[in-house]
């Protein structure tokens, strides 16, 4: 995944939105998979992403989300949003959005997210985003760059990390496996592809506009099979840590 720009782009080739437009409003972690997505399928979008660190303070989330909307909506457009609930307690429903408690859910669907915390509820969920992005969206965010001292404070819950592989590479899994000896624990790789999202980016543009060109998507990623053939273990050592 690309990574996000901080100001709006369109998938139409230009920067400005038109007023026969939908704005997606998304969060900053989902907006590189979200442009490539409406690039190939070639959806007349503009995405406006949100800083992923909102994620820190989902408190900031709907405040964020209704001043961007705005913007969107002043220009002509129609704004669609690009986020589960996301710990924002309902807080976004006001708005059209993507269906879920969390961006897991829209990854590998919320029954298998609620099987895996059923299973082990000391489970920290890595995405490819936060794969990439870990020493920056994390350990700087909570301040572990300055005070590695409190890494139990935050982590030390957790048993098992499980990340959910939108599209891994061979660096991507280099990454989660140094993530996952930072912890301490095993490492889980669960491959889900894309489908998902795909598939509610589309029924949520179909709601929001007369856009006869979204449709169902053209192709959802079938490798989001039963977990005992998608699931195996890249590293394992033992260990604690983590959110």
């Amino acid at each position: 995944m690309s990574n996000s720009p901080t100001g709006p782009t369109s998938t139409t080739g230009s920067s400005t939105s038109s007023a026969s437009e939908v704005e997606i409003v998304a969060c900053g972690a989902l907006a590189g998979h979200i442009r490539d997505i409406a690039a190939r399928r070639g959806w007349p979008v503009t995405v406006r992403p949100l800083p992923a660190r909102l994620h820190n303070r989902p408190e900031k989330i709907p405040e964020y989300t209704e001043r961007t909307v705005a913007t969107a909506q002043a220009s002509g457009s129609r704004a669609v949003v690009a986020y589960a609930d996301c710990g924002t307690y309902g807080a976004l429903d006001k708005f059209d959005r993507l269906p879920g408690l969390h961006c897991y859910d829209l990854f590998a669907g919320p029954d298998q997210i609620a099987d895996l915390l059923a299973e082990e509820p000391g489970t920290y969920l890595l995405t490819d985003y936060l794969v990439r992005t870990f020493d920056r969206t994390v350990l700087a965010s909570l301040g572990l760059d300055r005070h590695p001292e409190l890494w139990n404070d935050y982590f030390g819950h957790y048993r098992r990390l499980v990340w959910l592989a939108q599209e891994p590479t061979p660096e991507l899994a280099t990454a989660a496996e140094r993530i996952s000896n930072l912890f301490g624990l095993p490492l889980t790789c669960i491959n889900t592809g894309l489908g998902r999202l795909e598939s509610a980016l589309a029924e949520l543009l179909t709601d929001a506009a007369d856009m006869s060109s979204v449709g169902p998507p053209s192709h959802l990623v079938s490798s989001v099979g039963p977990r005992s053939q998608t699931a195996r273990t890249i590293g394992v050592t033992g260990g604690e840590s983590r959110d």
